[in-house]
């Protein structure tokens, strides 16, 4: 199958033809972008009809034998060459601890009902936490490389519990021919000196939450007294910044309906000082006032456009700047099971509760029909585990001709099951915006290397 895209750079137009199932991507000129749509049956605009039966036949002769050479090469409307795939599920290297099912900021978009996830405030003991640690070793197989990831709630209300574990999982880990990496997620309110300090050296990646423009988070991400929190986080994130040096963190916003020119903020983030920046598009019912309706997409996928522009202009000028969704790996790109199955929630990746228990992920914590167990326990619900290994891109009928799944590896299992009641449902919003992020990455990354950038 052919991808046929195009995309507007400094008042320049390039085509792109994206084979989806070799990888590949060409830059071609407008006449093999229309022969390649009309060869594909690529549905064509009524000005590019005209156009293309304006071309002179040799060179739609010469076009369409080129065309053919990168079809016998492989590159170029391929054949599908892995008809099924299941991922293992018998080892697990990933741990997402729910530290607190509690938060000192009340945000209005947030998904875990103000941190409690409809269980309750509750914090991680100790002993949860330890169990967790040997839980991942034990089912971790010959893996070296595991990872803890501490989330809530806001995780730095039970700060002396995340390093108990960390300092408890270091002590096993030579014993047992284990490498552990951690990483946190903060509002930054409680980011002081000290802990900033303790996270720069003991977190792989630290993930701070901050919306962009002042007006822009204040309206949402709001304290339990209902005060805005800008200046304090930001004050905080950028002293963090600052110790982090070259080691990984990036900063985490959301845009609502509320803040549709979204590519403002990620420009005010930027302009504070911040260089790995990620603002995702809020996930809600259709029916709360933040949540992001089907006839707002045209206006968002504008505002990558505009982002794009603005990210290939800082990156061209020596920036080491970087926005999570044009991320792009044209010559490696995603291991196998990441492009067919997406994050590995429910095999490889797990999420635990306050109370010990196991998910699939940190968004289906407090589900009971998706708890797969407990860590003090052995076992897991293996009808469970092999349900989600079996969920692929291969066998959801919505990703069959998507430009993109073997990128987004189907899409978030736990948006599909909030917003359509399945696991396998279509979140059209979603699959739209993440159709739109792709062809920019796709296109920045071969302008990028194509300009030396």
């Amino acid at each position: 199958m052919v991808h046929a895209f195009s995309y507007s750079h400094n008042a320049q137009e390039y085509f792109f033809l994206w084979d989806i199932e070799s990888g590949s991507l060409h830059n071609v000129d407008l006449a093999a972008f229309l022969c390649a749509k009309k060869r594909y049956n690529i549905s064509l605009s009524n000005s590019e009809i005209e156009t293309y039966l304006q071309l002179n036949p040799d060179v739609t002769l010469e076009v369409n034998n080129e065309l053919g050479a990168l079809e016998e090469a492989g590159a170029l409307n391929a054949t599908k060459t892995i008809a099924t795939f299941r991922k293992k599920t018998q080892h697990v290297k990933a741990l997402c601890l729910h530290i607190c099912h509690d938060c000192n900021m009340r945000c209005g978009y947030c998904f875990a009902d103000g941190g409690a996830y409809n269980c309750g405030i509750a914090h991680m003991s100790r002993d949860v936490g330890f169990a967790a640690v040997d839980f991942l070793i034990q089912n971790s197989g010959n893996r070296r490389n595991l990872e803890i990831d501490f989330f809530g709630g806001e995780p730095l209300l039970n700060f002396d519990t995340v390093k108990a574990i960390v300092a408890y999982a270091k002590s096993l880990a030579i014993k047992h021919n284990k490498q552990f990496s951690f990483t946190l997620t903060t509002n930054c309110i409680r980011l002081d000196k000290s802990t900033a300090e303790y996270l720069n050296r003991e977190m792989s990646n630290v993930v701070l939450s901050i919306d962009g423009r002042r007006k822009v988070h204040d309206a949402v991400r709001r304290a339990v007294c209902e005060n805005g929190t800008y200046d304090d986080v930001v004050k905080n994130a950028l002293f963090f910044k600052q110790i982090r040096g070259s080691l990984n963190y990036y900063v985490r916003g959301t845009f609502t309906a509320k803040n549709l020119d979204f590519s403002n903020d990620v420009i005010k983030l930027h302009d504070l000082g911040f260089d790995a920046v990620s603002v995702e598009p809020v996930v809600l019912d259709s029916s709360h006032p933040l949540s992001i309706k089907t006839d707002s997409i045209d206006l968002i996928n504008h505002q990558y456009e505009i982002l794009s522009e603005y990210y290939l202009k800082a990156r061209a000028s020596g920036e080491n700047f970087t926005f999570f969704h044009f991320i792009l790996d044209l010559v490696h790109g995603p291991c196998i099971d990441k492009r067919l199955t997406g994050c590995g929630a429910g095999t490889e990746y797990l999420a635990v509760s306050p109370d010990g228990k196991l998910y699939p992920c940190h968004q289906f914590v407090g589900k009971t029909d998706f708890c797969m167990g407990n860590v003090f326990d052995l076992g897991l619900n293996e009808d469970l585990r092999t349900t989600f290994s079996s969920i692929t891109v291969l066998n959801k009928e919505h990703c069959a001709e998507c430009p993109a799944k073997y990128h987004c590896g189907g899409g978030c299992l736990a948006n599909s099951l909030n917003l359509t009641g399945s696991l396998t449902g279509q979140y059209k919003i979603g699959c739209s915006l993440a159709k739109k992020r792709f062809e920019i990455a796709l296109a920045s990354a071969f302008l990028e290397n194509s300009e030396g950038g």
